[in-house]
């Protein structure tokens, strides 16, 4: 029987014990785990019924204290659990330090490889680890996580990545530095759309946002020490440019670590069960729960999963992105947010502000150092972030800051009419710096981890793969025309038009972006089932709600939107889904609609029909 807590406004699945333990021994018959029979039958009853241990006598008082500390005590994770999210960690600071190092070798290269005044083959350089990553780099990651779980999935996308780093330190013309760089994105594209999931699929919903956003923290730790790597170097002059050699050149040590970590963590126990292992599914399991019963518990909800995966699998996944209105509302969602991570305007920061210092009229040396800062700021401000993402929640954290972000990107335009250099430098500094603070907690870590989570297991790779082919699709643009859009709009126009977009995606969030803060992967189905139209109308009311509490300091009631979307909308959803869980046979009707006969929680029976998916 499904149902909605409406005390916590969270989606519950709840079943009676014969048929939990009828799929518990299913589990255990089929896959060869009969020595774990009594842990398992167990966790089935408690994942069946979170809220309830308390009273249950089958659960001894060592393992009930640990599910107590689950609770008071959420970060108290076993150590291989914070192993796993390291290698995540360390797999985040090489996309950083590709991504940056760039910023100060830039300067040189362009020079010496004659491209001083060609403004398009300084982007296309630039950006071509973004078009691989677009183009080649997040779609190779579903086959290889497929064929190779996603450990092996990220340790090839970091030997790309070693490869790609020794060739681009020993480029001798703008072609075969453009090449090393494709190879690159290869790398970057693949990982970026891997180590997230990687992560997602392995913690429980407690921490889950913030260890999954440690994806991006650690992004903006290796910007850091990208731009550290640029100051060190830049001062080192040889005719053969081996500056900015060593700059790019350096990034070959992170993925070897990466490479070397991986090795030694376990595969996510979702893949493991997708592929029918389910003795590896529960010893990965093991190693990242304290106790057998919370690793019962958790492998009874994947394979509930993966059975409604089987059920629910309508052919080509990528298509079903679009054609079922759950996944389409996710893959949204997932595109304001990341299309929103390019076109705040962060990237020409981080791939061009040498270039934007520059502009205020200061010297190669100068305009480096000055870009450290961002990158520290940028590492610094995150932090919080990892806390307040599974507190404050997603969408909070985004609507707050981008408002500031417009206010920054105004402040550092009009900086540049600073009448003397002294003066518009320590401008145009502050209004990064400021943009910087305020993004680095939001915009920054918070699209990945959303994307990494929105989308249910059987289109997880194909969902995950399109949310970060935007990002990288538009990186590119990026990359590829803001030398010619600083010329022709003039850093002023620049920074304005990307003020703007901050404003309008404020407005994207508020009305298109639901929160996922605290729901389970499998929970998230039903956030997602609240129609578009109904989830914009809710968050409108909210907003004036808002306004009315915190500025007109009036009482106001509050609102739950799984609690107002438990109408027939939602009904249908369960019910869908509960037929497609079930396992039972779709009929297309005249018109090219499906239809499901279902039964209601009073036993009557009703035929769903779903004509051309509409959000």
């Amino acid at each position: 029987m499904h149902a909605v807590d409406t005390e916590k406004g969270k989606p519950i699945v709840v079943k009676s014990e014969k048929e939990v333990l009828d799929v518990a021994t299913n589990i255990i018959n089929q896959n060869g785990l009969e020595e774990h029979e009594d842990v398992i039958k167990r966790g089935a009853l408690l994942a069946n019924d979170p809220d309830n241990w308390e009273s249950r006598t089958d659960i001894t008082e060592e393992e009930k204290e640990v599910l107590r500390r689950e609770v008071t005590h959420r970060w108290h994770q076993p150590a291989q659990m914070y192993f796993l999210a390291a290698v995540g960690a360390m797999a985040a600071v090489v996309q950083g330090m590709d991504e940056t190092v760039v910023n100060g070798a830039q300067l040189f290269f362009v020079e010496q490889f004659g491209l001083t005044n060609n403004t398009l083959l300084q982007g296309l350089v630039n950006g071509a680890p973004y078009l691989a990553c677009a183009v080649a780099g997040v779609w190779i990651n579903v086959p290889l996580s497929n064929w190779f779980g996603r450990r092996g999935s990220i340790f090839i996308g970091c030997t790309l990545g070693v490869a790609a780093s020794l060739w681009q330190a020993f480029s001798q013309s703008w072609v075969s530095l453009f090449l090393a760089r494709l190879l690159l994105g290869i790398s970057i594209g693949n990982n970026s759309a891997s180590v997230p999931v990687y992560t997602a699929e392995s913690v429980p919903p407690s921490i889950r946002g913030g260890l999954v956003m440690l994806w991006q923290t650690f992004t903006a730790f290796g910007i850091m020490l990208g731009y550290i790597i640029d100051v060190a170097f830049m001062n080192i002059t040889s005719e053969g440019g081996l500056n900015w050699r060593l700059m790019l050149g350096s990034t070959v040590v992170a993925p070897i670590i990466v490479m070397s970590m991986i090795y030694f963590g376990p595969d996510t126990p979702r893949y493991y069960a997708r592929k029918g292992r389910y003795n590896k599914a529960f010893d990965s399991l093991k190693r990242l729960r304290w106790t057998e019963l919370q690793a019962a518990a958790d492998l009874y909800l994947i394979h509930q999963s993966v059975q409604e995966e089987a059920a629910f699998q309508r052919g080509n996944p990528l298509a079903e992105l679009f054609t079922v209105a759950r996944n389409r509302r996710a893959a949204l969602a997932s595109f304001i947010v990341m299309f929103l991570q390019q076109f705040c305007g962060v990237n020409v920061i981080m791939y061009y502000s040498s270039v934007i210092f520059k502009q205020a009229g200061i010297s190669d040396q100068t305009a480096i150092t000055a870009s450290l800062g961002a990158g520290i700021l940028n590492f610094l401000f995150a932090l919080p972030a990892i806390k307040l993402i599974d507190t404050w929640g997603r969408r909070p954290l985004l609507l707050s800051t981008f408002p500031l972000m417009a206010a920054a990107l105004l402040f550092t335009g009009f900086s540049f009419f600073a009448p003397d250099e002294t003066t518009r430098l320590a401008l145009i500094a502050t209004g990064i710096y400021a943009f910087m603070i305020f993004y680095s907690p939001g915009e920054g870590p918070i699209p990945f981890t959303y994307s990494a989570e929105a989308f249910p297991l059987h289109i997880r790779d194909v969902g995950m793969s399109f949310a970060t082919f935007v990002t990288w699709t538009f990186s590119f643009i990026l990359a590829l025309v803001f030398p010619a859009q600083l010329a022709a709009f003039t850093p002023t126009g620049a920074f304005c038009w990307y003020a703007g977009w901050c404003i309008i995606g404020f407005f994207l969030i508020l009305f298109f972006v639901p929160e996922t803060k605290g729901y389970t992967l499998e929970e998230l189905d039903m956030v997602f089932s609240v129609p578009t139209h109904k989830h914009a109308a809710f968050q409108w009311r909210q907003f004036g709600r808002w306004i009315k509490r915190n500025i007109l300091r009036q009482d106001v009631a509050k609102e739950n939107l799984l609690e107002l979307a438990n109408t027939d909308d939602l009904k249908q959803a369960q019910a869908d889904q509960a037929a497609h869980a079930s396992g039972s046979d779709e009929a297309q009707t005249s018109n090219g609609s499906s239809a499901e006969k279902f039964k209601d929680e009073k036993g009557v029976e009703h035929e769903h029909v779903e004509d051309t998916p509409s959000a």
